[in-house]
């Protein structure tokens, strides 16, 4: 997290984090089965097409007959905070402006910027709060909870969250067993976007394995486009790439160890984690504009810098969840031919499958806030963002037939299948000062990683150091 494509930094278009606490943490995790189950869906995501009519319950698209009743709000006035910028705000706006439609509410959008822990925080000290937020962190949303800033969702909002979503999005949204927030959007962060004509010229084809990706980068780099573009100046892009190597090596039950902070970071298993991204990070030619190149670009600029240029791209790949889509929606390229997407190689037995989302939570407790909770964990409110793309929900009411392309409906088919077993963003489930701020903690550490790849010791050491403070151990 972040935003999806805009965390603008955070995460995109369809992103999002979470950080955990004791329950939330717990059942933050996938199981290796889904691992499975995205490798398959994914399997035909090459193809393009339109939307088809698929099995679902929760309509077909624009007109389709509301689902959830909203309450006259003539004359209430909502502020809302995201970290969605760009094209995800545009995106979110249509939902809001649905809302206002339909309520007769005004909603008043402002951006918190990355680091929305630390915006909350000064406008509850400041005594103007917004009314509902969307938060990334599973972490932060506990950590607001046990402040006592949160409301519970009130009886139609939770009526629309049992009905739509599966305890295992629900589980997250709570904090011991009281339900806060609604999981209104989702991201499957094991993906590989690329850039079809890239792949063509080079003659390479889709890698299943990490030495098969890297073998793909070297004879891309030698076609005379630099393969891998990452987004460095925005930290948690690096946490992406780790936890996606960590969980295929290391395995579930030490992702979850590692993510409570159970195990070390000084443990061996983070080593070899480590080691691994070094091999990418560690040659230059493999990475877009060098290390120093990537540690200058932003997540949005390794999007678009992949798909624009023609024949000579200045990317031919980049590691994003599915909130992509919105970025490459900013240039000419077109999903499912000209941009296609891969799952994340595999590094030990199995490809990785790690997950996040954004909650929506209310920080003032209204009518109309509950109101809004209640649209947003409807297939109404789904529906609009899953049509104008860049967007997955977990809402598993919602007719997958309403995503623009079959790439982001095998990407949704895979989510919703996966059910309960997904794993969540790792620093997403830390306390924000170490997984979810900029300039410090995970993020920092990584940065400092992609800078000097060849100090693996020392990377740990200080991930130890951040952690230990952060947790409290």
């Amino acid at each position: 997290m972040r935003t999806g494509l805009d965390r603008t930094t955070a995460r995109a278009t369809d992103g999002t984090a979470a950080r955990t606490r004791p329950g939330a943490r717990a059942r933050a995790a996938t199981v290796l089965a889904a691992t499975a189950a995205l490798a398959l869906a994914l399997a035909g995501c090459g193809s393009g097409g339109g939307a088809k009519k698929d099995e679902g319950s929760g309509g077909t698209g624009a007109g389709a007959a509301p689902t959830v009743q909203l309450p006259s709000l003539k004359g209430e006035k909502l502020q809302v905070t995201a970290v969605w910028t760009g094209a995800e705000r545009e995106n979110f706006g249509k939902v809001l402006a649905e809302f206002e439609k339909r309520t007769g509410a005004k909603v008043d959008f402002v951006p918190s910027g990355d680091d929305m822990a630390g915006f909350i925080g000064s406008k509850i000290a400041g005594g103007g709060p917004p009314d509902i937020a969307l938060l990334q962190q599973v972490g932060v949303l506990n950590e607001f909870a046990q402040k006592g800033w949160l409301k519970p969702l009130g009886a139609t909002a939770k009526a629309q969250l049992a009905k739509n979503f599966s305890k295992g999005w629900q589980d997250l949204g709570a904090h011991r067993g009281t339900p806060y927030g609604v999981y209104f959007k989702a991201s499957n962060k094991s993906l590989v976007w690329y850039n079809t004509k890239a792949f063509e010229n080079a003659g390479v084809q889709e890698p299943k394995t990490w030495p098969d990706f890297l073998k793909a980068a070297r004879t891309i780099s030698d076609s005379g486009v630099e393969p891998v573009s990452i987004g460095g100046s925005d930290g948690w892009t690096l946490t992406d790439w780790f936890e996606n190597v960590y969980l295929s090596q290391a395995g579930p039950e030490k992702y979850d160890l590692l993510a409570k902070h159970d195990l070390k970071w000084t443990d061996p298993s983070v080593k070899a984690a480590l080691t691994t991204l070094g091999q990418l990070f560690g040659h230059k030619e493999l990475l877009a504009g060098g290390n120093s190149g990537a540690l200058q670009t932003d997540f949005p600029t390794s999007v678009t810098q992949t798909f624009t240029g023609g024949d000579t791209p200045k990317a031919a790949m980049v590691s994003s969840a599915d909130f992509a889509a919105a970025s490459i929606a900013q240039t000419k390229a077109k999903v499912g031919s000209d941009a296609k997407v891969f799952a994340f190689p595999a590094v030990g037995a199995k490809s990785p499958v790690v997950t996040g989302g954004d909650a929506a939570v209310a920080l003032k407790d209204s009518k109309a806030s509950q109101a809004l909770l209640t649209f947003l964990a409807s297939t109404d409110a789904a529906r609009i963002w899953a049509q104008a793309g860049g967007f997955i929900s977990p809402n598993r009411e919602l007719d997958r037939a309403v995503y623009p392309s079959d790439v982001m409906r095998k990407i949704a088919d895979a989510l919703i299948a996966a059910g309960d077993g997904f794993r969540f963003d790792m620093s997403d489930q830390a306390p924000a000062s170490f997984g979810g701020k900029p300039g410090q903690g995970e993020w920092k550490d990584l940065q400092d990683f992609l800078k000097n790849p060849g100090d693996v010791a020392g990377t740990q050491a200080q991930l130890e150091k951040d952690a230990a403070k952060s947790f409290g151990h």
